[in-house]
């Protein structure tokens, strides 16, 4: 089915943050440091406070005084040590020490935006300049300038996991080791509609406006760790989203100063920033290192493997951080392999930048771009077919389940049949004519392929509300939160299909913690796994909870009840009744009816798994590379809605691409000043980027939740970094080029050429 929310977007009908218009509302500015870190001596903020319009400036200081709390991640994380790891405070204005450019420093209130921002050109602050440190390697190394007391050489975690003992002997016996240095760069989610937040006290209760990832996450975080208030005191509102990425899921410093400020001027306060100041506050993503090696028999078959990855956690720790390399990104290094024993160790590091978060994948593509990149390497080293060195070792179907070395048991895949098909749909025989044909041009060609597995469905439970209105509609109220993939229509699909009745007699209601009970939004490919099932599960508990006031309306025993296709009808009878019937008559008695669906998987995530097959084209005078062909076979389970998850694959896919190939937060070292503040410095992919993407399924259903659904929204991402980086070394091979890191911008490409030419 076509998405039914794209009517009222397209229309210009769609009711984003930017949207939200509120009576007397005042305008929010904050004052950011120009300075990656800096003592600060002193605020003045005087004359902005007299300044036309202003209602109010804040600072450190004053949030201090209002005994307000910190934004802190509830994520534990044991060093090796045995001690906890740091866990240094993030203040919503910094008091004392900036620590990145784009702290806030000051909040000015106005009447209008243009007031406070010329106020804000007022507040005098005086700094004092800090060394500085961009790179977690550089940030861990002795003399290094320090962030925090609490995290002496910057380290926030030192962390190992695995069978160190082992992985020795395996390698201390292997036929041969591949070895890999590689970086996966940092990068901005830069969502279509930026983050932003509008703050209401009325009546002793907060109201936040916000473009999240869900409502109620971000009212139980502020609630606990800032105001110390029970969560009925707080009301969170989420309207359409405009993309999030992983980047929305968070809660910001933003959020609690516009409450606290709402609360002082006693006028609804709104923030909505621009995107210079998205790229300099918007949490980043990726920024890792990492060397990794795998140990393989005679066979080329690999028997262990062993990874450093150092972790760049910028300037605080930000709210899921620590599990994004430990939790997440390390029981998946091994992908769709049988690696007997794997060893593995995490330094994550403060530096003077912008925190670092999930994006789109959160762990995953940074864990199959290592061990992809790996098995590229090992089969160029051994001579072997890319494809080859695979096939030897993927897990096979009939060892399913299967556990894996560390925290997971894969339930169901067919890595081979994955590989085989999407070689087919990539016409694989065919490549070495096209590469012909391109070398008559002037260009190198290259193919590339990358296996993938993730893990998907991370939270303990979601929830859904179903409630039969006397008007002759059904109301879903869904505890997760649609920010652009489409469960407006999968989850009202799934209404129509249960309850039959037509999709255009069912309301979608989601992202205000008011109406949803319990919600944990969207992120980790959770949503249809979590939320749909609950939707499912809300319809069977609806019919349940309709059938004795239907049975009273046909005057039946509730067991010679049955439903089918909206009607309530006495077995072998022509006696029915309708739905909507039977909620107006509950609602003439006072009553309504409604069903509570809830989900809590018993047996373990979904893991969707897939291949992807990447051709590019290299001009060699200029190192442009152009994505010229694309194929990708997904095992997502049962699909629900093939259209929109080929849209989620899709924007997933170029996503990576852009990473690959793009994207880049980059840090001047010596001053910590992001050089890529703006889309002027920041490459975005373009429409022209990526061809047209062949697409194949192979349905393998999830043994761990009832629908037989795998989570699809970030598998582009995992797939595509390491297939993009291999077709492009294929197409360098005739350099001997085995590896480059990404962004494999034109000036990378170019130059890596140029020094073999010159070599």
């Amino acid at each position: 089915k076509r998405r039914l929310e794209d009517q009222r977007f397209i229309t210009g009908t769609g009711r984003y943050l930017d949207d939200v218009s509120l009576p007397d509302q005042t305008y929010a500015y904050i004052l950011r440091s120009p300075h990656a870190h800096a003592r600060i001596r002193g605020i003045d903020t005087a004359a902005a406070a007299r300044a036309p319009g202003v209602r109010a400036v804040l600072t450190g200081r004053d949030y201090q005084a209002a005994k307000l709390g910190p934004l802190k991640s509830p994520i534990p994380v044991r060093n090796r040590s045995g001690a906890d790891r740091a866990d240094p405070p993030r203040w919503p204005l910094a008091h004392e020490r900036v620590r990145h450019v784009g702290d806030g420093v000051a909040l000015v209130v106005a009447d209008t935006l243009a007031q406070a921002r010329d106020a804000a050109e007022l507040v005098a602050v005086d700094y004092q300049d800090l060394p500085i440190v961009a790179h977690a390697i550089e940030a861990m190394a002795a003399g290094a300038p320090q962030l925090f007391d609490e995290a002496p050489n910057n380290v926030c975690i030192d962390w190992e996991t695995g069978d160190a003992a082992a992985v020795a002997a395996a390698f201390a016996q292997a036929a041969h080791i591949a070895k890999i240095d590689i970086i996966n760069n940092r990068v901005s989610a830069n969502s279509m509609e930026m983050r932003g937040a509008i703050g209401v006290f009325a009546d002793g209760r907060y109201l936040l406006y916000a473009s999240t990832q869900g409502a109620n996450a971000t009212r139980d975080i502020l609630c606990k760790q800032v105001f110390g208030i029970p969560a009925e005191q707080m009301r969170v509102v989420t309207p359409d989203v405009g993309g999030g990425f992983g980047m929305k899921v968070f809660s910001y410093p933003e959020y609690p100063l516009v409450l606290w400020a709402a609360r002082l001027v006693e006028r609804p306060v709104r923030w909505i920033p621009d995107r210079s100041e998205s790229l300099l506050s918007d949490s980043h993503g990726r920024d890792n290192i990492t060397h990794a090696e795998i140990a393989l028999d005679r066979d080329a078959r690999v028997i262990a493997m062993r990874v450093d990855l150092v972790v760049n956690f910028g300037a605080y720790v930000s709210q899921f951080a620590p599990f994004l390399p430990t939790g997440v990104q390390t029981p998946l290094f091994t992908g769709s392999y049988m690696i007997p024993a794997i060893y593995v160790t995490v330094k994550a590091a403060f530096t003077n930048t912008v925190p670092v978060d999930a994006y789109r994948g959160a762990g995953r593509p940074e864990a199959s771009y290592v061990i992809e990149r790996l098995m590229d390497s090992a089969a160029r080293e051994l001579g072997l077919p890319r494809d080859e060195i695979r096939r030897r070792n993927f897990i096979p179907p009939a060892r399913m389940p299967y556990k894996t070395p560390l925290v997971h048991t894969y339930d169901s895949g067919e890595f081979a049949r994955n590989l085989s098909d999407a070689q087919n749909l990539a016409d694989w025989p065919g490549f070495s004519e096209r590469r012909r044909q391109s070398q008559g041009r002037g260009r190198l060609r290259g193919i590339g392929l990358a296996t993938y597995i993730e893990a998907s469905g991370a939270i303990p439970e979601d929830r859904a509300t179903l409630r039969v209105e006397a008007d002759g509609t059904v109301v879903v109220l869904s505890g997760s939160q649609s920010i652009g993939q489409g469960q407006e229509t999968t989850f009202v699909q799934f209404v129509e299909q249960e309850l039959g009745i037509p999709l255009e007699r069912v309301r979608f209601v989601q992202g205000d913690s008011d109406v949803i009970a319990l919600g944990t939004g969207s992120g980790g490919s959770r949503s249809m796994i979590f939320g749909g099932v609950a939707v499912i599960e809300a319809t069977k508990s609806l019919i349940s909870n309709a059938k004795s006031a239907a049975a009273d309306l046909l005057e039946a025993a509730t067991v010679d009840v049955e439903y089918r296709a909206g009607q309530f009808q006495v077995a072998g009878t022509d006696r029915r009744v309708g739905l909507f019937d039977v909620a107006r008559r509950a609602a003439a008695n006072g009553g309504e009816l409604q069903g509570e669906g809830r989900f809590a998987p018993q047996m373990g995530r979904s893991f969707p798994n897939g291949c992807h097959v990447c051709e590019v084209e290299v001009d060699p005078e200029t190192g442009v590379v152009e994505v010229v062909r694309y194929s990708i076979v997904d095992d997502f389970g049962r699909l629900a809605n093939p259209m929109l998850v080929r849209g989620q694959v899709h924007g997933g896919t170029v996503q990576g691409i852009g990473q690959a190939l793009y994207e880049h937060c980059v840090y001047d070292a010596g001053s910590g000043q992001l050089l890529s503040g703006s889309f002027m410095d920041y490459a975005m992919p373009r429409a022209d980027v990526a061809p047209p993407i062949a697409f194949g399924f192979n349905e393998v259903p999830c043994r761990n939740n009832p629908i037989g659904a795998k989570g699809c929204g970030e598998a582009g991402c995992a797939g595509s970094l390491p297939a993009v980086i291999s077709a492009l070394t294929d197409a360098l091979s005739e350099f001997g080029i085995g590896h480059i890191d990404m962004p494999a911008t034109s000036e990378r490409v170019w130059r890596a050429i140029n020094e073999k030419r010159a070599g």
